[in-house]
């Protein structure tokens, strides 16, 4: 038997706690040890049906780019990929937090149809945190993750959005943070594009963020060194305004306006950084409205594009959705929307296609 009770185990909600350090609003079981150290553990399981049609291939969830097909199709399938887990430690003024999912092999998920549907183990996050500096791999300190649209379609208009999770050393002051993160040249001489990997500088990122009764309201900036596929390096700049404001009760509106060198931060691979030797522009737009109709029953409807210059690309997706609250810790929800490429270069394929989208989410 533990000594006076080594442990107890109680349930609480970590939506303020998680939300701070890695922008996940979920429950958990925590685990109180001696010293004052606590572990908890915590996550979802998501099932997702979902039907599309149209003439871009089917995903998992829209991300910013995608396959653009001969002729129309259709296709329905149920995934539980988004499903996750994470376990917190504290221990004094260090947290360490780990967390996973199953979309393993991009959003395919590393398994097939014919018999197990299985799925591989992806790392979401992996951090250390002691007083005001983190070390490890979470979101990018560039992105601001309350302004994300409650989706049914993991992420939402993802094709407007800052969106990346990678290594980094931070440095929170108050409402600044500073922060070197992992750098690639996405489209240069990287890689994923079959070169060498020769980016030898770090992004350099700061953000600072207002925050009262009525919301918040952040201002990114991020500085980097690219390389071309020839190997010559040039600078590249870019700036970022996201928030979520408190409207009408518990109503909220979201936003994200990208603009510059933001490259692979935006969109999720709706712009390279570079494009051959030149290194891309783009602007980027994401607007969400959440309305609570009562306590458990609310809807929000959305709207991401991105538009680049050098590669002359165009992203859309739009959505509006339906979610309810069985209990506090079981939700569902029915989303419509349609997702659209418009590539303008000689060659490119032009494409959109319409999808539903049920979704059952348990908040362990």
């Amino acid at each position: 038997m533990f000594k006076n009770s080594l442990f107890k185990v109680k349930k609480l909600v970590l939506a303020t706690t998680l939300l701070a350090v890695t922008g996940a609003a979920n429950a958990g079981y925590t685990i109180k040890l001696d010293d004052g150290d606590s572990l908890t553990f915590g996550g979802y399981v998501k099932v997702d049906a979902r039907y599309i049609s149209g003439d871009i291939g089917a995903t998992d969830y829209w991300y910013g780019g995608g396959t653009v097909l001969a002729e129309s199709h259709s296709n329905f399938g149920i995934s539980a990929n988004e499903t996750r887990f994470n376990t917190k430690y504290i221990h004094g003024d260090v947290t360490g937090f780990i967390e996973i999912d199953f979309y393993g092999d991009a959003v395919k998920g590393g398994g097939n149809e014919l018999i197990s549907n299985s799925s591989n183990v992806r790392l979401r996050h992996a951090f250390v945190k002691y007083k005001n500096v983190l070390v490890g791999q979470t979101w990018t300190t560039f992105q601001n993750t309350s302004s994300l649209a409650e989706a049914a379609d993991f992420g939402g208009p993802l094709v407007a959005s800052a969106f990346i999770r990678q290594g980094q050393i931070r440095y929170t002051m108050g409402a600044l943070q500073l922060s070197i993160e992992n750098p690639a040249s996405y489209g240069g001489n990287n890689i994923a594009q079959g070169g060498t990997a020769n980016d030898s500088i770090p992004d350099f990122i700061g953000k600072y963020t207002f925050k009262g009764d009525w919301g918040n309201v952040s201002l990114s900036g991020l500085a980097r060194q690219l390389e071309s596929k020839s190997g010559n390096t040039e600078a590249a700049v870019g700036v970022g305004v996201a928030g979520r404001i408190n409207t009408f009760g518990k109503d909220d509106f979201r936003f994200q306006l990208h603009a510059g060198n933001t490259g692979r931060y935006v969109g999720v691979t709706a712009a390279t950084d570079m494009v051959g030797e030149e290194i891309e522009e783009s602007i980027a737009v994401m607007a969400a409205y959440r309305h609570f109709w009562t306590e458990t029953l609310r809807s929000s409807v959305f709207f991401g594009y991105q538009e680049t210059e050098e590669s002359d690309r165009e992203r859309y997706h739009v959505g509006v959705n339906l979610f309810t609250n069985v209990t506090k810790q079981l939700s569902f929800g029915i989303e419509v929307g349609s997702f659209a490429i418009d590539d303008n270069a000689p060659g490119a394929k032009t494409g959109d296609s319409a999808y539903l989208q049920f979704s059952t989410k348990f908040v362990l």
